[in-house]
């Protein structure tokens, strides 16, 4: 039993022993996010299979209800597709802004019960309640607190996994959905997992499954059992020692409230397939001007810049460079990203997606002082180039100063990007 007197809300729950709590780790995730505040925001969409995304033919399904996935319609599939596979679906165009606004509400109602909230993404997070059970109850009792206050304040659905760990609460929220609450006790935790397949371990992706299951490894009792050695072997010395660790129930990642953006994205899905080179350098630069203002506006710089291209038949490459210094100026940003689709030499190849996306990243302030120390310093004017765009754009709103091979750029914003779940 927690003692009276607890851990302050500003102190690591772990740095005091009054605090030990079997399963202290909650990972809250909401059920079909951007589809579900849709249904929310207009009662004529509810239980009815709505996907948020572009209508058009070229349009792609960004999150879709789960009245919607009963007919197997899942976020990245094609709208034309989905439309095939239920004919009364509805179609709704993303609203990015409505779906932060909403997201910074179920971050305020989590912070309520612990300071100790980690955001993966808009729509779930991390939560460490050991410092909170005094006030609370139980982990058990504080998930079913929180999926009621979300459903009673917010009018959405969302689904909690309770566990000792970051790994088994990530696993346990995805059972319990739709709109529940998962809760393993921690004795229970290696024996549970031992039948599980390997996909559902926490940061196993495809191609680390496939090739886990070519080398006969189909469960996670299997990669229990094996050495780990053998496992990392097979796929690298740090996935297979991470996925060793988590297969016998051990995760020693806290929850970090503190966990910094890991990268900034942007990216395109053409109405028709682009294969002139000036064109896509020209889509390449708009990206670009996006994910770098949305650097600036972050207060965050970045290292490695990465493109992707999407190509007709569904095949992607990417391709990453990294800086000396950390940046986030449009222009250093455009240049790297030019250059590395030139390397390409795509010719006249068709490409159906482009994206630009920037990682590895630091504080604003921090890297504009470090870029002042290099040999050879960027042009200043830049630099004050993207300061004037940014007041224009903030002061204006729709109205922006860009760059000129820009200006009869008329195409749209893509559908949002998909929630962590929908992608699942």
């Amino acid at each position: 039993m927690t003692e009276p007197g607890g851990p302050a809300a500003g102190s690591d729950p772990s740095d005091d022993p009054r605090a030990v709590v079997g399963e202290p780790i909650l990972h809250v995730d909401m059920d079909a996010f951007y589809a579900s505040v849709e249904q929310r925001d207009d009662a004529r969409l509810r239980d009815r299979p709505v996907v948020v995304g572009g209508a058009g033919d070229r349009g792609v399904v960004a999150a879709a209800s789960y009245q919607a996935r009963r007919f197997g319609i899942h976020s990245a599939m094609p709208m034309v597709q989905a439309r095939r596979r239920c004919p009364d679906l509805v179609i709704v165009p993303g609203r990015f802004d409505v779906y932060r606004e909403v997201s910074r509400e179920v971050m305020g109602l989590l912070r309520n019960v612990t300071p100790w909230v980690e955001p993966l993404s808009l729509d779930e997070a991390f939560l460490d309640v050991r410092g909170a059970v005094r006030l609370f109850g139980a982990p058990d009792e504080i998930a079913r607190r929180i999926r009621a206050d979300v459903r009673d304040r917010l009018d959405l659905p969302c689904s909690v996994g309770v566990g000792p760990t970051k790994s088994v609460a990530k696993l346990l929220s995805g059972r319990a959905k739709p709109d529940g609450v998962c809760h393993w006790r921690a004795e229970e935790v290696v024996a549970n997992l031992r039948p599980l397949p390997v996909s559902a371990l926490f940061g196993a992706g495809p191609r680390t499954v496939e090739r886990l299951e070519a080398y006969g490894f189909t469960t996670i009792g299997h990669i229990a059992d094996t050495d780990r050695r053998t496992l990392q072997r097979v796929v690298g010395e740090a996935v297979g020692a991470h996925l060793h660790q988590l297969a016998r129930g051990e995760d020693p990642r806290a929850v970090n409230p503190t966990e910094p953006a890991r990268s900034l994205s942007a990216e395109a899905t053409f109405e028709v397939d682009v294969d002139d080179p000036e064109s896509l350098r020209r889509h390449l630069l708009r990206l670009t001007e996006k994910v770098a203002r949305r650097l600036r506006r972050a207060d965050l710089a970045g290292r490695t810049i990465t493109i992707k291209v999407r190509f007709a038949s569904f095949e992607t490459v990417t391709r990453s460079h990294t800086l000396a210094e950390p940046t986030d100026r449009t222009q250093e940003i455009a240049a790297v990203a030019r250059e590395l689709l030139d390397q390409l030499r795509l010719e006249r190849a068709r490409v159906r997606l482009l994206g630009v996306g920037v990682s590895n990243l630091a504080d604003g302030v921090g890297a504009r002082q470090l870029a002042l120390e290099v040999p050879t310093p960027v042009d200043p004017r830049w630099e004050q180039l993207d300061r004037v765009a940014d007041e224009v754009t903030e002061r204006f709103g729709g109205v922006g100063v860009s760059y000129a091979s820009l200006l009869d750029d008329d195409d749209e914003e893509g559908p949002p990007a998909p929630t962590r779940e929908d992608r699942g």
